[in-house]
Order: C-alpha cells, then sequence, then structure tokens
C-alpha cells in the first residue's frame, strides 16, 4: 500500500479533529481562542504524531505570548506578507480579475453542500477562499469536498507552510499539521510549488478593475438549473 493511499484513507474523526483544530488555531486570536488552547492540546492527542505534533506546536508557542502580543504578531504575519497570505486563490491569482471567478468556485462548492457563507463584511465574514473557512466547512459539512478544495490549491498551501516555517512562526505547526493530511505531493505538483515558490503569487495586474465575488442569491431567477462547473485552479508547473 503506497503512503499517498495511506493518508487519503485517515479516519473521519481524525480529520474533524486536525482541520476542525487547525481553522481556530489560524484565526485572528481572541480570548476564546486562548480558552480553548487546553481542549486543542488534548485533541491533538488523538491525531498521528505528524498531524498533532505540529498542532500541539502551535498551541505552545501561543500560550507564550500575551493576547496583545499574538494579535500584533497576527497581523504582522499574516497581513503584511504576500507569501503569508491565508486566501488560497490569492497565491494563484494574486490581487487579479480572475480571482473573482475562483471565489465563485468556493461559494459554488458549498452551495451544492447546502451551505450558504455570510458574506456581510461588516459582520466580520470572511471571503469563502479564507484557509480558515475552508477548514471549518471541510471539518463540519462537507468532508470531501472540502479536502478537494484544498487539494485543488495545494501548491499554495504549500508555500505558506514552507514560508512561516521559515520565518519561524508560532502559526507554522497548525498549517504544516495540515498538509500532512494530504497525500503525498506528485511530482508535478512538487514542481507547481518550486515554481511558485521562486515566482511568488502574482503580481496586481495594473490598470483592471478591482475583483468581485459575483452574487449568487440575487433572484431565483439568476440561479442556472443545474450547478456550473468552473475552470480548476491553474499555478505554474502544474499539467492539467
Amino acid at each position: 500500500m503506497s503512503r499517498r493511499h495511506e493518508r487519503a484513507s485517515l479516519p473521519r474523526e481524525q480529520l474533524v479533529i486536525a482541520w476542525q483544530s487547525a481553522s481556530l488555531l489560524l484565526g485572528y486570536p481572541d480570548d476564546t481562542l486562548l480558552h480553548q488552547l487546553q481542549l486543542l492540546e488534548r485533541a491533538s492527542t488523538r491525531l498521528p504524531d505528524d498531524i498533532g505534533g505540529p498542532i500541539t506546536k502551535t498551541v505552545t508557542r501561543l500560550r507564550e505570548a500575551s493576547l496583545d502580543e499574538l494579535q500584533a504578531d497576527y497581523v504582522d504575519t499574516f497581513d503584511s506578507q504576500r507569501r503569508h497570505n491565508l486566501f488560497l486563490t490569492y497565491f494563484a491569482h494574486g490581487d487579479t480579475r480572475k480571482r473573482g471567478m475562483a471565489l465563485l468556485r468556493f461559494k459554488q462548492t458549498y452551495l451544492r453542500s447546502g451551505f450558504l457563507l455570510d458574506a456581510d463584511p461588516e459582520r466580520g465574514a470572511e471571503l469563502p477562499d479564507h484557509l480558515c473557512v475552508v477548514l471549518e466547512y471541510a471539518a463540519t459539512v462537507d468532508q470531501e469536498r472540502g479536502r478537494r478544495l484544498l487539494l485543488d490549491h495545494r501548491a499554495g498551501l504549500e508555500l505558506l507552510r514552507l514560508s512561516l516555517a521559515q520565518r519561524g512562526s508560532r502559526w507554522a505547526g497548525a498549517v504544516a499539521g495540515v498538509c500532512a493530511t494530504l497525500p503525498p505531493l506528485r511530482g508535478d505538483e512538487t514542481d507547481a510549488v518550486r515554481r511558485l515558490a521562486a515566482e511568488g503569487p502574482p503580481e496586481e495586474e495594473v490598470g483592471l478593475t478591482p475583483y468581485v465575488v459575483p452574487d449568487l442569491e440575487e433572484s431565483p431567477s439568476s440561479h442556472p438549473a443545474s450547478p456550473v462547473s468552473l475552470p480548476e485552479p491553474s499555478f505554474p508547473g502544474v499539467r492539467s
């Protein structure tokens, strides 16, 4: 039995623990998260060492600082570094117009599972490709479709893992734990990660209007009779 097949057959209960734990740990730090750290640490002991170990390391690192320090570090880590972006489509499309259609594909996936994502930014809603949203969806709504979203954006996820590890970030372990739940990289995926690491996410396309996420809930008549499949994300170096 190949290692790739073994990892694909990880028990559903362990995937739920790993993905939901990582989703909580990668969110903006607050008092609720600090109170959950002990629970997350206990839960990580039910995971294989290559998944639970990195998650536990992030729990430990989060305990080392005050809430104010964690919040400042979080902003510095994820809001100011292009290679530390938690929005998965950013790695394939950057802040370009193509990203709008990529975000729509996430929303369509959620809707196929009967999951309507809150899109109101005034209530703190995240875009559908935010890693915490994808992990929560995969853990609690639709494991197979959520796993497919992670695999479709594997190159960006691996670049995030490598970049956080290189920085020595306290959140590196949570991302490493997520990557360890997925099958080992294949040759074309490895090439894609190397290419993305060398070139980084696409630069902004100057002169284009900002991307928008098309609204799928305008009216019943605006919905297609059946789901419309969108193109798969395309990373440099990945063969179709």
